[in-house]
């Protein structure tokens, strides 16, 4: 137990044989159960992870029949959780990519009531620049910004960390099968957690690479998938928090500026097929695309401002 609350560690694995034994020997003390979720790993994953059950009598071993993602691996273990109430829930990655040591402080805001979830973020040190690479650095850095407009907690960074801990009461309000469930899943669930007004805070955390891991992420599969899922939640956001429940007028802001956005989009190829036709640009239609690009603009931000204001008290 950690501060009288119960704990438990999820480990979502995927043939992860090489290094699983080493996460597990290097859990703190304090924690309660390891729940292991095995994604139907091709190797030896599982025959690992059911030898150390062994000796270990923390460790839950929870098998995927079929390969269902990363995400629904984390549910999984969620559930698990939830049901056996276990007060906090930490996420940490099976390939070792995540500082045992930072641990309790992941845990601790949860545990004394300060926030409802932490997650960790890589970003905050001066060194993470030379230590991640440098593409993961910045796609990262882009997905975080999306991810703030898209989930309304704009204090939120490295939006792809998985090193996470969430309470008992958010995960009994949290819909884990709707959850998305492959990468991309921290997003949603930050969107999720963001409709439901949950506290969420960053805690600063030590980068780990190099230490034999191999990263499942490829561009194909995220550079389309992730965008959508921020454009999806984002506009489920708007209609269940700022419509639905509480009507707020920086929907009217956020919906003038998409429109003339969309204007904005017309009017310039409408301005480039005239260059292309008459050598110049169409006086009237470049104005017009002036002023359309410069009121989506302002209406966006301003809705952005809202936005900010009003989910100001879930840091």
């Amino acid at each position: 137990m950690f501060l009288d609350k119960k704990i438990a560690v999820v480990i979502p694995a995927h043939d992860e044989e090489r290094l699983i034994s080493k996460v597990i020997g290097t859990m703190p003390d304090f924690v309660d159960y390891i729940v292991v979720v095995d994604d139907k790993s091709s190797d030896s994953t599982a025959v690992v992870v059911r030898k150390l059950t062994e000796s270990n009598r923390k460790i839950v071993l929870i098998p995927h029949e079929e390969n269902r993602g990363v995400g629904a691996a984390i549910a999984t273990g969620y559930k698990w959780a939830r049901d056996h109430q276990v007060d906090v829930t930490a996420v940490m990655a099976a390939d070792f990519q995540m500082d045992p040591a930072d641990l309790p402080r992941i845990v601790k805001p949860v545990c004394t009531g300060e926030c409802d979830y932490t997650k960790g973020n890589r970003l905050f040190r001066g060194e993470s620049w030379g230590m991640i690479p440098k593409h993961r650095y910045i796609g990262n850095s882009f997905l975080s910004l999306f991810t703030k407009i898209a989930s309304g907690y704009w204090h939120i960074a490295d939006s792809q960390s998985g090193y996470t801990a969430i309470s008992l009461q958010a995960l009994r309000a949290i819909d884990l099968d709707a959850i998305y469930p492959r990468y991309g899943m921290p997003n949603d669930l930050l969107i999720s957690l963001n409709i439901a007004n949950f506290r969420v805070r960053d805690i600063s955390i030590r980068p780990v690479y190099n230490v034999g891991e191999v990263s499942g992420i490829r561009l194909k599969k995220v550079i389309f998938t992730i965008p959508c899922i921020l454009v999806k939640g984002f506009s489920r956001r708007m209609v269940e928090k700022y419509i639905i429940r509480d009507f707020h007028p920086l929907i009217f802001f956020y919906t003038l500026g998409l429109i003339f956005f969309f204007f904005t989009v017309i009017l310039t190829i409408r301005a480039f097929i005239f260059l292309g036709i008459d050598g110049k640009l169409p006086p009237i239609n470049t104005l017009a695309a002036m002023f359309s690009f410069m009121s989506s603009s302002i209406f966006i931000l301003f809705g952005m401002w809202f936005d900010m204001e009003y989910n100001k008290e879930l840091k």
